[in-house]
């Protein structure tokens, strides 16, 4: 593979349109039979250039914090396994049918910790950043900290490059969270659940040879978001 030393300058596109092709099959025959029969696929089309895309990201990192993780390994690394956990779920497919990558705080306990993500699915593909689905002392160090310092909350959450590229995403509650009064000038952002914020990204964006180092631009972009969250939290940035 030719490479030059230019951060993601690359000489073909890390992720292919045979990555979307492998998952729209697998929607269509979420079996371990078929799977089984096509597993050389999934390793050359979609695990192959996941860890690729890791291993190109992880020497770029540091220009947004070093205090996160590009982790190449095939197990236990950036890429989340493809099988899903059905031990409680109705819908006993026994795969997922989208890529995940995660880049957590490498002090984060696990994948709620801070952290940036890609998400590739067909129809579905985003990048995203901050903590998804946090406990209960997590959110209240969270909500702490934008009602303490509500100017630097606002400036980040409406600075112009921010905005430019994500949106706020996740779950709230329907009313104000415990300790709050229901006219508090910041009560959607205490509401929320999740700290997260997305960037919608396409599959010919990804497909891009320029993608890696879009990627660590929309990382940098996010910067001040997550700089915020890792301060309430008490973890480097």
């Amino acid at each position: 593979m030719a490479t030059d030393s230019r951060e993601g300058n690359v000489a073909d596109p890390v992720f292919t349109p045979d990555l979307f092709a492998f998952l729209r099959d697998l929607a269509r025959n979420n079996d371990r039979v078929w799977f089984a029969e096509n597993r050389d696929r999934y390793e050359r089309d979609v695990k192959g250039p996941a860890l690729r895309f890791v291993a190109e990201l992880a020497p770029h990192f540091g220009k947004v914090s070093r205090h996160f993780r590009a982790d190449p390994r095939p197990v236990g690394g950036s890429l989340f396994r493809i099988h899903r956990d059905v031990r409680f779920s109705k819908d006993k497919s026994p795969y997922k049918t989208h890529v995940g990558i995660r880049f957590p705080h490498a002090k984060g306990r696990d994948v709620h910790a801070p952290g940036f993500y890609l998400h590739l699915e067909p129809g579905e593909v985003f990048a995203a950043c901050g903590v998804w689905h946090p406990d209960g002392p997590t959110l209240t160090r969270i909500r702490g900290s934008i009602a303490a310092r509500p100017d630097r909350w606002r400036r980040i959450r409406d600075g112009k490059r921010f905005r430019a590229r994500y949106r706020l995403g996740g779950d709230s509650l329907k009313r104000a969270p415990l300790g709050y009064d229901a006219d508090h000038p910041l009560l959607e952002d205490l509401k929320r659940k999740d700290y997260v914020a997305v960037a919608e990204l396409d599959e010919d964006a990804v497909r891009r040879k320029e993608f890696v180092k879009e990627f660590m631009a929309l990382c940098r972009d996010a910067e001040p978001f997550q700089r915020f969250l890792c301060e309430a939290l008490g973890l480097e940035m």
